[in-house]
């Protein structure tokens, strides 16, 4: 045991020298707690090389060709970056992040399996999302949403108050509507008041009518191309 004990450890230890991972500590499970940074940047990774238990710092995995986060930290104190890879699922990312959470350019559909607690911006951009379920509850920064195919706005992350950066989505037509007032809120009526059905096709006007008097907003024109209005 003490020898397959110290194989384990000798080729983690191999592993980290290879990848230029510093003041780490290897725990009983096998996981690996660095006290500092990982870059796994642009490694032609198809899967992460150890498995990770606490990052103190940033961790960077991101221009790789990744179809799973699986071995990702438990937890991340600075940034996680896995942007521009392969992923289709979020599952097996960390419980918690610090920073920035960037997943952007991807193929993902789903947000499921998400993070709970983003301490700032959260970047889901530049993926094929027809969903927001699966949301963080917190984002302490900025939301970014573009370039998705999302038709509805169930889902996301409620009482927020930060920015919101949506454009390039079915749905932004109608975000579009409202000037000048925090978006966070906005989406929290349009969910409260079921504006759009039926699989985001249809939007009911009387309950969108009921946001903007609900906002103390005038009510513009109204004209949808994405839906059909009743």
């Amino acid at each position: 045991m003490k020898l397959i004990k110290l194989y384990k450890n000798f080729k983690i230890d191999s592993i980290c020298t290879r990848y230029g991972i510093k003041n780490y500590t290897i725990n009983s499970d096998g996981t690996v707690d660095v006290d500092g940074d990982v870059s796994l940047s642009s490694c032609k990774l198809t899967k992460l090389p150890l498995k990770f238990g606490k990052v103190s710092g940033n961790f960077f995995c991101n221009f790789n060709k990744l179809t799973s986060l699986e071995r990702s930290p438990k937890s991340v104190g600075g940034n996680f970056n896995c942007y521009s890879n392969k992923l289709t699922i979020l599952e097996g990312c960390p419980r918690s992040v610090g920073g920035n959470f960037h997943c952007g350019n991807n193929n993902l559909t789903t947000l499921e399996g998400m993070t709970k607690s983003v301490g700032s911006h959260f970047n889901c951009s530049d993926n094929r999302l027809i969903s927001l379920k699966g949301c963080p509850k917190s984002v302490g920064g900025h939301f970014y949403l573009m370039n998705n195919h999302l038709e509805d706005l169930y889902g996301f992350t409620e009482f927020f108050d930060g920015s919101i950066y949506h454009h390039d989505n079915p749905v932004s037509e109608i975000l579009y509507l409202f000037k000048n007032v925090k978006l966070g809120k906005v989406i929290d009526l349009i969910n409260e008041y079921d504006v759009i059905q039926q699989d985001g096709k249809l939007v009911i006007l009387d309950r969108l009518e009921e946001v903007f008097h609900t906002l103390n907003m005038k009510i513009p024109e109204i004209n949808l191309k994405n839906y059909e209005v009743y």
